[in-house]
């Protein structure tokens, strides 16, 4: 079995394989994966196999997670590939077994994956020493004749260094530029673009036969995955494209030749160096795989993605912290922001919507830390949640009919728990001769009415000067007349003013909050108000009661589904306790389910709104 180890405290990390089954790990030296560190208990897990599936059964009563959930003494964990098990310091991540015949290992891919990164740095480090380029470590893309300068020298060292490759790591190579190729075409005959030329940066230097070679390869690769081809399957087709790649590789690989394999290694290797010296490095083509919602960069080495909701490693990484700062800092300083140690925690936006994170030293005790979400370029409608299993069809209906009878929603929910998208889906409803009103601090809505204000807060500049807060934006929505406004998130001060227009005639009005239950997201409506003024709670409760009527409860679950788990009515106060009441209508009481049910409570503005033939009492059935 196959594995990474990370060594958080030293910020290292290596490949393990171990022979055989059960595989132990612990701090004693006969354990097959061996943790020296204060923490670890001489034999503190291990990993068996029951069926076709992995189990974790803790032997120790030290802590143990696996995959963000706690495994107590004698408790078995289902661990699946590419799950984080944690030990004290260290991180066990399991990424295949040995696979038969002449396929490669996935601990053999890793380990040439490391190969071709050192390869890369080699050539790297030559091209700064020739260009005397080690304090920058990168040029300005708008001065042509130096770049000339930079791509012919680059052309020369990979034409030197090229020739001494061994054939696995060449190999290696064009799987890897192959696969970036595929992945990238699916994408682009889902989105309509159909685009059959691969435009490398440097496009003077291409060989057009050996292009045509190329592309004639790729577009046998995609011609045999049976895809769909729809802007709503680009989960499921680029899922499929990834399950059925390497068969398929190797099936075209005899058929590609020599000469065209190197030719594709130094567009490979002139493609990553280029993307350092001028774009983004190794996240290049994670923002524009459409499967990569979240980029997450712990340190140089530990490059994360998200995908379908699951969180896993993999095997980028930068040439080192000063190459990951340059890269940072070209994200940065399109949009003006800086980062450095009198500064080191930077919020920001991509052009494309994308939101940037970014967290270093001192505030970082494992180098810089980079975190960005990703705008997704497909906005989901209601079917496609329904077919995701995301919501049910009456409840969707039943939204529908609570937007368009103009009720206003609170969507709550945790950090990536879909919060957004589910906003963005609802908003869809609002009618076209509607003046909307959206506040956002760094904006993702996507809306299809003629008549949007969008509005976005602003960040104090390097002076601590200029900043635009989102309760300024609301208060000014105010001022604009609007039939609804929709706040992205709210998370301050600004909840006392959201609250006091849905109460002065901004019915319809919609926003989302992290709470983790509907009861929780009122106690939190109360703290966010008492950030802005010192009222009494009883008239903080009153003002929900009277503004909020619907809350939509949304959760994660561990194997990444985004689901509606409340439809919940805020009803009154009690009188006694004067808390306030929330009546579950729809509720998901167990994840295995296919869709919410009906609790049997009817909300009070059922009665106007099948009258007024904007919900039908099927809902409830």
């Amino acid at each position: 079995m196959d594995f990474w180890l990370y060594d958080h405290a030293n910020n290292e990390r290596r490949p393990v394989t171990v022979e055989g089954e059960p595989v132990t790990i612990g701090r004693d030296d006969a354990c097959d994966i061996v943790l020296k560190g204060a923490f670890v208990a001489r034999r503190h897990a291990r990993i068996v196999r029951k069926g076709n599936q992995f189990f974790v059964e803790n032997l120790s009563r030290s802590a143990l997670t696996v995959a963000g959930r706690d495994a107590s003494i004698g408790q078995s964990v289902r661990v699946d590939f590419g799950d984080e098990i944690q030990v004290a310091q260290y991180s066990v991540v399991p990424i295949g077994t040995t696979r038969a015949g002449g396929n490669a290992r996935e601990t053999d891919r890793r380990l040439m994956q490391s190969r071709l990164v050192a390869f890369e740095q080699q050539v790297h480090s030559e091209l700064l020493d020739r260009m005397n380029l080690r304090v920058t470590a990168h040029v300005d893309k708008s001065d042509s004749q130096y770049v000339t300068q930079v791509l012919n020298h680059l052309e020369e060292i990979l034409g030197a260094k090229t020739q001494s490759m061994d054939e696995t790591l060449q190999t290696h190579t064009v799987h890897l530029h192959l696969h970036r190729l595929v992945t990238s075409e699916v994408m682009r005959q889902c989105q309509g673009k159909v685009q059959t030329d691969y435009q490398a940066a440097d496009s003077r230097q291409l060989d057009p036969a050996r292009e045509r070679a190329v592309h004639e390869v790729v577009s046998s690769i995609v011609d045999m995955m049976p895809l769909i081809f729809d802007p709503t399957s680009v989960a499921e087709d680029l899922a499929l494209a990834e399950e059925a790649y390497d068969d398929l590789f190797n099936q075209v690989l005899p058929t590609i030749s020599k000469n065209v394999q190197r030719y594709i290694v130094q567009r490979t290797v002139a493609k990553d160096i280029q993307d350092i010296m001028f774009g983004l490095g190794p996240l290049q083509d994670l923002l524009e795989m459409g499967n990569v919602s979240e980029i997450m960069v712990v340190g140089k080495d530990r490059i994360y993605v998200e995908k379908n909701g699951v969180i896993q490693p993999t095997t980028r990484s930068f040439f080192s912290d000063d190459t990951l700062l340059s890269v940072i800092e070209r994200i940065l300083s399109p949009v003006g922001r800086r980062v450095d140690t009198s500064n080191p925690l930077v919020d920001a936006r991509l052009s494309d919507g994308s939101r940037v994170n970014v967290v270093i030293s001192p505030l970082s005790l494992v180098g810089p830390i980079l975190t960005i979400r990703k705008f997704g370029w497909i906005p989901f409608t209601i079917d496609d949640l329904v077919e995701r299993r995301s919501i049910s069809p009456q409840c969707a209906e039943f939204l529908k009919a609570c937007v368009i009878g103009r009720k206003n929603i609170i969507v709550s929910g945790g950090t990536g728990s879909g919060k957004t998208t589910l906003l963005n889906t609802l908003c869809a409803y609002a009618r076209a001769n509607e003046r909307i009103v959206t506040v956002e601090e760094s904006a993702e809505l996507r809306l299809p009415q003629p008549h949007v204000v969008a509005l976005e807060g602003r960040p104090a500049n390097v002076e601590g000067r200029g900043a635009f807060t989102i309760r300024d934006l609301v208060r000014n929505a105010l001022r604009m007349r609007p039939d609804r406004i929709i706040v992205g998130e709210v998370r301050g001060p600004e909840a006392l003013d959201m609250l006091q227009a849905m109460n002065t005639g901004h019915d319809g009005s919609l926003s989302t909050l992290h709470a983790n239950a509907p009861p929780e997201a009122s106690q939190r409506l109360e703290t966010l108000v008492l950030m802005a003024v010192d009222m009494p709670v009883r008239a903080i409760r009153e003002q929900i009661v009277t503004a909020i009527d619907v809350i939509v409860q949304v959760a994660r679950f561990p194997n990444g589904h985004r689901r509606v788990t409340h439809i919940s009515e805020v009803t009154t106060l009690d009188r006694e306790t004067s808390e306030v009441q929330i009546e579950d209508i729809f509720v998901l009481r167990d994840p295995e389910q296919d869709r919410l049910r009906h609790t049997g409570y009817i909300p009070s503005f059922t009665e106007a709104m099948v009258a007024k033939g904007t919900l039908g009492v099927e809902v409830f059935l």
